[in-house]
């Protein structure tokens, strides 16, 4: 892309130009297309920077929480293996038996834990997966990321059942109802950990794309207000803004920030780099970029403002 300098200082770039919208039948398998071009192309949807973050935060606490049923699930297994069945660790006669009432609570007590726990990883880990999606392109990745949070009961609450159904030591009372408790919890963990519609980058860049196409409904329009006040088609921009501007000049695009730069294109070009609309200030702009105010001024500002409304109300929630 070509580059400049403006008057500020700021780096001035030719935006890419807008592709032509989809017009046909066909255009959601076109727009599900064009985003998993984008994506593999490095040029989908992103997550900011918060929200890989926040995402980090809440994944390693999952993690924290998972470990910790892991943990508590290993303790009980090992201790039902050597203490119930009368020898400790050592192999060395108990002295005494702890009650199997006592057992019994304990272990739904234990089961209980272990479900609390794996499902507020669950939770949290499926939250991350929605602020920080994986490509559904990468099938494998895609499918163990957003479907952890139902494999982790599998893993805590499996073995310890099976563990409590065949020992020998444990009354039927304990084994029918702890193992009942059980499976009642790692069925319902289970189905709170299935991400039943897991978020993707491409999603949230057909999103994207759809809201391109939704602008463009604007774009004939705003060009026609374009030309009617500069006399071509181009307007400037820069990537942090929402709307676009009547040239590089204005004070607007030269205020100092992070990607110090400005870009330029035409209308169509602006709507597709995510923008919404013409900025309200036009009668500033004009004077800043050296034009002279055409007599239909207050029309074309209250069609600006209209178009903005619009564009609003179609986009509202």
């Amino acid at each position: 892309m070509a580059e400049r300098t403006s008057r500020s200082g700021k780096k001035v770039v030719q935006a890419e130009s807008a592709p032509a919208p989809a017009t046909t039948a066909k255009e959601r398998a076109a727009i599900k297309a064009e985003a998993d071009k984008r994506v593999s192309e490095g040029d989908g949807w992103k997550a900011s920077d918060a929200a890989k973050g926040s995402a980090t935060t809440k994944r390693v606490i999952a993690f924290i929480l998972w470990g910790l049923a892991i943990i508590l699930e290993g303790v009980a297994i090992w201790y039902l293996l050597t203490q119930v069945r009368g020898t400790n660790v050592d192999g060395e006669p108990n002295t005494g038996f702890i009650p199997s009432d006592y057992l019994f609570w304990v272990l739904i007590g234990l089961l209980v834990v272990l479900g609390v726990l794996v499902v507020i990883g669950s939770q949290l880990w499926k939250a991350a997966n929605h602020a920080d999606p994986a490509s559904r392109q990468e099938k494998v990745k895609f499918f163990v990321q957003n479907q952890l949070g139902a494999l982790i009961p599998i893993i805590a609450f499996v073995p310890i059942i099976i563990v409590i159904l065949l020992n020998k030591n444990l009354d039927s009372r304990t084994k029918g109802f702890a193992g009942a408790v059980g499976a009642v919890v790692l069925v319902a963990a289970v189905l709170l950990g299935i991400d039943f519609n897991p978020a993707s980058q491409e999603e949230n860049t057909e999103g994207v794309i759809a809201e391109e196409i939704a602008n463009e409904g604007q774009v004939d329009e705003y060009t026609a207000i374009v030309e009617e006040l500069t006399g071509a088609d181009s307007v400037a921009w820069t990537p942090a803004g929402k709307v676009y501007h009547l040239c590089t000049d204005v004070s607007a695009v030269n205020m100092d920030s992070a990607a110090n730069e400005i870009r330029t294109g035409t209308v169509a070009d602006a709507h597709a780099d995510g923008k919404e609309g013409l900025t309200l200030q036009v009668d500033q702009e004009m004077e800043q970029c050296g034009l002279t105010d055409p007599d239909n001024l207050g029309d074309i500002e209250a069609e600006i403002e209209s178009l903005r409304d619009q564009y609003e109300l179609e986009n509202a929630g």
